[in-house]
């Protein structure tokens, strides 16, 4: 188990390595993971400690580590710029590997040994779900950047998120697929071993059918498969006008090359959980003519989008932010916002100034908390073109 970037250079190197990536640069002993923590930079008690858990190693890596990128750069402009009410920002990061069980873990360590005042986490759904009864229990508020399904909040009132959920993206995409692919027969393709998938694909059922649209077959999957001919033979056998594919990129890209494979050639569309340029990587060729939803695109024209853009280049050797990394940044910004506003770091007062977020503007958006905590803001289309990620529409709540 990883304890903390800023103390496992070994780690960080080795991560490196295998990534080629820098995550984040290796400190000095007496140095914090932001930067933070210095001699003379005042007693331990003045910094907020934050935590945060990613998946910065396993098969959902690049979901992590875009997130972590993006939330270690909204700390260190926050830190730059002085931290929030004279006090700066020590970021205390660990890697859930990807693996189920080790959120409960590592957030665990950050709320009872590290003593965060708040938690940042995690992209994916189901490992949201193992932290979130930990923070809710300690009454210490937890935010997730980009964790969709609608039990993530439910566990309780000290849990947030800064995106849209799953009914929202699930309605997205039955219109999308009904207006913009003209289908009327659609195969959904499920992984039933995650909460996300499984959510997402409820939603879409619901809405598409009734729109008067058809679910001509459901076949299921289970994470980390590897081959889908099988459930892609009994697809193509009813011969759909195209197929939903609510899961993670590493499954989508070999879904989409073994349909290519077996003569499938119809649109293939998906949800965020397919934004990572690795989608390309494993998918290749078949991916052009694919879509998913997302939170943000890069080629949005807004001043904060493309300032956001240039700075996140410039901090990680020109890599071009993907929606994680907007609401990783987003998340700690939303932190920071009501820690102004609750004038501490209290729990209960800070809990209560993440509810009362309202139009808070940030890369993806306009943020504004229901009163299920739940983020509501606009949907991404983004089209596979070319081995590019080409934005082609916003669809509103």
């Amino acid at each position: 188990m990883m304890k903390s970037l800023s103390t496992h250079c070994g780690v960080l190197a080795a991560l490196t390595l295998a990534t080629g990536v820098l995550l984040t640069g290796c400190k000095k002993p007496d140095e914090s993971a932001s930067g933070i923590g210095k001699p003379g930079e005042g007693k331990a008690g003045d910094l907020i400690k934050v935590g945060e858990f990613a998946s910065l190693t396993g098969k959902e890596a690049t979901f992590g580590q875009s997130s972590h990128k993006g939330t270690l750069l909204a700390i260190e402009e926050l830190n730059a710029a002085g931290g929030v009410l004279g006090r700066k920002f020590d970021l205390i990061t660990e890697d859930t590997q990807s693996k189920q069980g080790e959120s409960a873990a590592v957030v665990r360590k950050l709320v009872s040994r590290d003593k965060a005042i708040a938690i940042l986490g995690e992209v994916a759904s189901g490992r949201s779900l193992e932290a979130a009864p930990i923070c809710q229990n300690a009454k210490v508020p937890m935010i997730s950047p980009s964790s969709t399904n609608p039990k993530v909040t439910e566990v309780g009132d000290f849990v947030f998120r800064v995106c849209f959920i799953d009914p929202f993206q699930g309605t997205v995409m039955a219109l999308f697929a009904k207006n913009t692919l003209k289908a009327k027969n659609v195969a959904v393709l499920t992984d039933a071993a995650a909460p996300y998938s499984v959510g997402l694909a409820t939603f879409f059922k619901e809405k598409f059918v009734a729109d008067g649209g058809k679910i001509s077959v459901e076949q299921k999957f289970s994470s980390g498969d590897k081959d889908f001919k099988a459930q892609l033979t009994a697809i193509k056998a009813v011969n759909p006008d195209a197929i939903f594919a609510p899961c993670y990129y590493t499954e989508a890209g070999l879904i989409a090359q073994q349909a290519r494979q077996l003569g499938i050639n119809l649109p293939i569309f998906g949800g965020d959980g397919w934004e990572a340029p690795e989608l390309v990587t494993i998918g290749g060729k078949a991916m052009d003519g694919t879509f998913y939803s997302t939170h943000y695109s890069p080629e949005d024209k807004t001043e904060m989008v493309q300032t956001f853009v240039k700075k996140f280049k410039a901090r990680w050797n020109n890599e071009v932010p993907d929606a994680m990394a907007a609401l990783g940044y987003d998340s700690a910004l939303v932190l920071a916002d009501a820690i102004k506003r609750a004038g501490g770091t209290d729990g209960q007062k800070l809990r209560d100034a993440i509810a009362a977020t309202k139009d808070f503007v940030g890369v993806t958006g306009k943020t504004t908390l229901d009163d299920k905590r739940n983020a509501t803001k606009p949907a991404v289309i983004i089209e596979v073109k070319d081995g590019k990620f080409v934005y082609k529409e916003t669809v509103n709540p």
